[in-house]
């Protein structure tokens, strides 16, 4: 009689299909029924070394759970709806869900998590590249796939993240290019022409990111004590679906068949013609009756730290409280047309400003006052702290009007001068060159045959 096995004991025999199976008592299921996982090969030297591997991984608490393991398309979507969804910002989410939708999963959703090699990711991230996505983009890739699989690993989803077996490719930053004073003086100039003249005066004048500017209420605005109150940004979030069949609510809009190769629906599209949809496409939601979450949206800064209150500069004052009485005059002309909305800038209607609108503003603006192609970002926040530098302000002090959680972040923004650098080596040299210069040499060379000479004739 074959005596039985203790509690947690694997068991390895010799079936009747002529195969070695082991059998390893893992733990309990959800359920509360015995976890038992089931190994199998041809010999029994063999199906020893895949139990002890299962055993190990059951002791040291690594070992996969019950069930069948998600592809990475599925994983993706349970990690971006229920996970992901509960920390990141709205907009972050999105970004997320593009990313995994035009990159992430073409190129290795299929694969299970448990199949998934290093060698598929650098596959798809060189396909990403030959395609001609910057390498930040995928970085910016790399990171949220890994991310997704830290978090399967942690819940012993996979028994390992291979992610971190990647060496993904390295990104320069992006060099500033931020507004000489001049050229700041310039844009300011061609942008009093425009009723918007007071959200570029804060853009540049006060280092504000755009979504701050636009997303700015009078209610957060204190005049008398000269302090704005960044407490909302604007943002342009995507649609989503509110119906319970996303699938079939967008059906008039899924593509079903690739463009021509010489379509010229899309020819002013950066990166070629769209993709046909997935079989079970959820996009589209712009279209969905029951939409939600989506369109220009008032939501909050990032940080804490980008809530913090901003000194408004005194000669600042007299104009924003000239842009308050015209927007009250255009809110009487609209009447029953003003949407309100409390922004302190807004459009003809009162409805916030797309900031799309307000990028191609910035476009026109340095096209009329001369000055080259540049980031928006360029031409506020780093022009903001790059002057700020120049006007002989410490690191620490721009670190707080930018609202910024690190110096070293600060450090980034503020772009040195070569004027600076040239006058500086200058004072430099006006302090350490001597007054003047010698004529000739006055002392004597004491190494010639003549010097020694002399000192031999004194010491006789």
């Amino acid at each position: 009689m074959t005596p039985r096995k203790a509690n947690m004991e694997s068991s390895v025999y010799e079936g009747s299909d002529g195969w070695w199976h082991g059998r390893v008592t893992m733990g309990i299921k959800d359920d509360g029924s015995p976890d038992r996982r089931h190994r199998r090969a041809r010999t029994e030297p063999e199906v020893q070394r895949k139990v002890k591997a299962l055993e190990k991984l059951r002791d040291e608490k690594r070992a996969p759970k019950a069930g069948r393991v998600p592809t990475v398309a599925g994983w993706m979507e349970t990690y971006l709806t229920d996970i992901a969804s509960l920390k990141l910002k709205p907009r972050s989410l999105d970004d997320y869900w593009s990313k995994t939708r035009n990159d992430i999963i073409p190129g290795i959703g299929r694969h299970r998590l448990d199949k998934l090699a290093p060698e598929h990711l650098e596959k798809m991230y060189r396909v990403m590249l030959d395609e001609g996505h910057a390498p930040s983009h995928v970085l910016k890739v790399h990171r949220i796939l890994s991310r997704a699989l830290k978090i399967a690993h942690r819940r012993r989803v996979i028994g390992e993240n291979v992610a971190t077996l990647v060496d993904p490719p390295s990104a320069e930053e992006t060099e500033a290019n931020p507004f000489t004073t001049d050229e700041a003086r310039a844009f300011l100039e061609a942008a009093a022409k425009r009723p918007m003249f007071m959200r570029w005066i804060v853009g540049v004048g006060m280092g504000f990111r755009q979504g701050e500017t636009l997303g700015l209420r009078w209610q957060y605005v204190d005049l008398e004590g000269e302090l704005f109150h960044p407490q909302w940004q604007l943002q342009r979030l995507t649609w989503r679906h509110g119906c319970t069949d996303p699938h079939a609510c967008g059906d008039r809009r899924h593509r079903v068949d690739p463009c021509p190769p010489n379509c010229t629906t899309h020819r002013s599209y950066k990166r070629g013609c769209p993709k046909p949809c997935p079989k079970r496409c959820a996009r589209h939601a712009s279209t969905c009756p029951d939409r939600k979450g989506g369109g220009l949206v008032f939501t909050r800064p990032k940080t804490k730290k980008s809530q913090n209150p901003v000194p408004i500069p005194p000669p600042f004052i007299p104009y924003l409280r000239e842009h308050k009485a015209r927007q009250e005059e255009a809110r009487t002309a609209a009447a029953d047309l003003w949407e309100e909305c409390d922004a302190v800038f807004t459009r003809p209607d009162g409805r916030p400003i797309d900031p799309r609108q307000d990028w191609e503003e910035f476009k026109e603006l340095l096209e009329e006052a001369g000055i080259s192609d540049r980031r928006l970002y360029d031409g506020s926040r780093h022009t903001a702290g790059t002057i700020l530098n120049e006007l002989g302000v410490d690191m620490p002090t721009i670190m707080e009007i930018l609202r910024h959680t690190q110096i070293s972040q600060t450090r980034r923004y503020v772009k040195g001068r070569s004027t600076l650098t040239k006058d500086a080596m200058a004072r430099m040299g006006n302090l350490l060159a001597p007054s003047k210069a010698p004529d000739e040499t006055r002392t004597e060379t004491t190494g010639t045959r003549a010097a020694r000479a002399r000192r031999r004739r004194r010491l006789r």
